[in-house]
């Protein structure tokens, strides 16, 4: 499964929002005591964190560190690979999240979790892909997303906790470009936005985070790295199929390059993905361009998020299963981007980074978007929306 939260938490006239995207292990100090084993994407601030992640086991969802010190929103189901889960800071008081059936907020009280009942829970809308409808050789897929929608510091806003398709296999995706599982990813995430978007409910601004499962463009990325190589193509003797693709240099006694299999590419040179925060490989990073009106993203500054080794002695090392990308993201609507963004001389709080560099934090790296939101910025918008009504 897969789990997201939020921490909300108030600073007089602003309030502090965090929003995370990680792979594995614990989200700080205050969650020291969950066992999170796959922590991937995180809005966070100090005062409001979304989180996602997945195997979080059972029995620790209710730790006594987070009853403590934090107001518990928890949605998980076990059968799907996505869940929820929104932490709210004790020092916030006057926080509402939205009851989609009655069409009105409804103030934040205790601790609320839900298990197996997110189909008939107003305050969520949780949607799983119907897999007939993106690919072709099963019905019901455990990706989809989950939706919740809040009233902070006079702003609305809605949190979209989101899991694409990833790529089944390296052969198959380097074979064209764009890659299938490109164009399958593109129409999920075009139904997400839609539907979030359609006349069921008033439109406030919304943010999407987790696992995009974004990947670089296999063929142009391996036509930069291996330009002067050649290549060697093995087949499988039972199918005749290609089994195995294989680069070397043509000097250098031939050298490999590069080895790609179905779940196997193996660069010769991982540096390149790192250096520079593999700055020169965004080019290739093409799959959220066909969404530019719509979608906005801060400038990434950070390393491909995936696929880091699980081994705890290797935090810097990539797996040899895929090649390295930007999977993990933080998106927004316009209208979003301008409560993040500040004008000249205002406090720019703002970052869009990693945790962990160095460490190992599971084959996801956390990625996370931190800003403040300052009392009052939705007060315009929210007379003009029916669906800002208090209860």
């Amino acid at each position: 499964m897969s789990y997201f939260g939020g921490l909300f938490r108030s600073f007089g006239p602003q309030t502090h929002c965090h929003l995370v995207r990680s792979g594995a292990g614990l989200y700080a100090s205050s969650l020291r005591a969950v066992n999170v084993k796959r922590l991937k994407c995180v809005l966070v601030g100090g005062h409001f964190a979304s989180l996602h992640a997945s195997k979080l086991p059972k029995k620790e969802k209710e730790s006594g560190d987070v009853r403590r010190s934090l107001s518990l929103s928890l949605s998980l189901s076990f059968s799907q690979a996505l869940g929820s889960c929104y932490f709210i800071h004790e020092s916030l008081k006057n926080i509402h999240h939205f009851d989609f059936k009655a069409k009105k907020f409804k103030k934040v009280l205790g601790k609320e979790i839900y298990s197996d009942t997110l189909e008939s829970t107003p305050c969520w809308r949780r949607k799983s892909f119907l897999k007939t409808t993106f690919l072709r050789w099963c019905k019901w897929s455990r990706k989809g997303f989950i939706r919740t929608r809040w009233l902070l510091a006079d702003c609305a806003f809605d949190l979209v906790n989101i899991h694409l398709f990833h790529d089944a296999s390296n052969l198959v995706a380097w074979e064209k470009s764009p890659s299938v599982y490109s164009g399958t990813r593109q129409k999920a995430l075009g139904y997400v936005l839609d539907r979030i978007t359609d006349q069921r409910n008033e439109k406030v601004p919304y943010f999407l985070f987790g696992d995009f499962n974004f990947r670089l463009d296999s063929k142009q990325v391996i036509e930069s790295l291996c330009s002067s190589a050649t290549m060697q193509t093995v087949r499988a003797t039972d199918t005749n199929e290609v089994d195995k693709v294989i680069f070397r240099e043509m000097d250098n006694d031939r050298k490999v390059v590069l080895q790609l299999e179905k779940k196997l590419f193996s660069y010769v040179n991982q540096n390149v993905f790192r250096d520079n925060n593999g700055t020169p490989l965004l080019e290739f990073d093409k799959e959220l361009s066909v969404f530019k009106e719509r979608l906005h993203e801060l400038e990434i500054s950070f390393p491909p998020s995936y696929p880091y080794s699980e081994d705890h002695n290797e935090g810097k090392q990539y797996m040899n299963t895929r090649c390295p990308a930007w999977c993990d993201r933080i998106l927004m609507s316009a209208s979003a981007k301008d409560l993040v963004a500040k004008p000249d001389g205002e406090d720019k709080s703002i970052s869009y980074d990693n945790i962990g560099p160095n460490v190992c934090m599971g084959d996801h790296k956390p990625v996370f978007l931190s800003f403040r939101i300052t009392t009052g910025t939705g007060k315009p918008n929210a007379n003009k929306h029916k669906c800002c009504v208090l209860q």
